[in-house]
């Protein structure tokens, strides 16, 4: 009988990475390459992702960089394909890319409203760019998989970074992001019934409140990750290494009857608090 933890094997396999350069993304490259996959991460900062490469190189991982703004449809297409031809497959893609776009219309320290996060300054200023990259990026990569997997017919699996924003509100969060990340939970779930006759399965990891440097890496500061930490049921942020199972169990052939489905990990966020 062949043993179940097979499955999570990524030996011979290859993965694309976006937003690979930190936080959740190159924690997704760290476990399937770590598993044994050969991996891509790409990324906006050339000189971050060649350095993460090289750190993975030295701890025996086969890692290449590449470098990619994920709203450029044309260079997402070109990165997917250098990435079939130096490995010959595709077996998984982590479309991870995303940008924040500031503090919502409520500055929860203060307990006051916050004129800059209100819609109307909103749609003047950063709600372009946040859907150019969380949306936008996330439909053209998603695309660019699909395309490669479909000419190499082999099963597959894309995996999408969304986020508990996409379904509960949170007044401190920006308006943009949330609505980019409302959108991507229905195009993983349009795009996983279209592309399951082809065994491409699109799912989505939803975190909740994880430790990573969106929004200009202020949880660098313990005291921000502790009140932050209250709104969460355990007590705590999660940390990027507590993701890293679920990435690998939906890269691998361990839930290769697992598809249009959205997973929160985010400590009971979405429970809510009674205390």
């Amino acid at each position: 009988m062949n043993s179940v933890l097979n499955k999570f094997d990524m030996k011979g396999k290859s993965v694309f990475v976006t937003g690979g350069g930190s936080g959740l993304g190159l924690g997704y490259a760290e476990a399937v390459a770590e598993s044994g996959a050969s991996v891509t991460i790409s990324g906006r900062s050339k000189e971050n992702i060649e350095a993460e490469a090289a750190r993975m190189r030295d701890l025996g991982w086969d890692v290449v960089a590449r470098q990619l703004d994920v709203s450029d449809a044309a260079d997402t297409r070109k990165a997917i394909e250098e990435h079939v031809e130096r490995f010959g497959s595709l077996d998984a893609v982590f479309a991870n890319a995303g940008i924040g776009d500031g503090p919502g219309f409520w500055n929860g320290g203060a307990h006051e409203r916050n004129p800059a996060g209100s819609i109307e300054n909103l749609v003047d200023s950063t709600w372009s760019k946040i859907i150019d990259v969380n949306l936008n990026g996330t439909a053209y990569t998603i695309a660019e998989a699909a395309r490669a997997m479909k000419a190499l017919g082999k099963p597959g699996s894309i995996v999408v970074t969304s986020s508990v924003a996409s379904t509960k509100t949170f007044p401190t969060i920006a308006t943009g992001y949330m609505a980019s990340k409302a959108g991507l939970s229905h195009l993983v779930r349009q795009v996983a019934q279209e592309l399951a006759e082809f065994k491409i399965r699109v799912n989505s990891i939803s975190p909740g409140m994880i430790v990573t440097n969106i929004g200009g890496g202020y949880l660098a500061n313990p005291e921000a990750r502790k009140a932050m930490g209250a709104y969460v049921p355990m007590g705590h942020m999660g940390e990027v290494d507590q993701v890293k199972p679920l990435a690998l169990f939906l890269a691998s052939d361990a839930s290769d009857f697992v598809t249009g489905v959205e997973i929160p990990i985010d400590g009971g966020v979405l429970l809510g608090t009674f205390k």
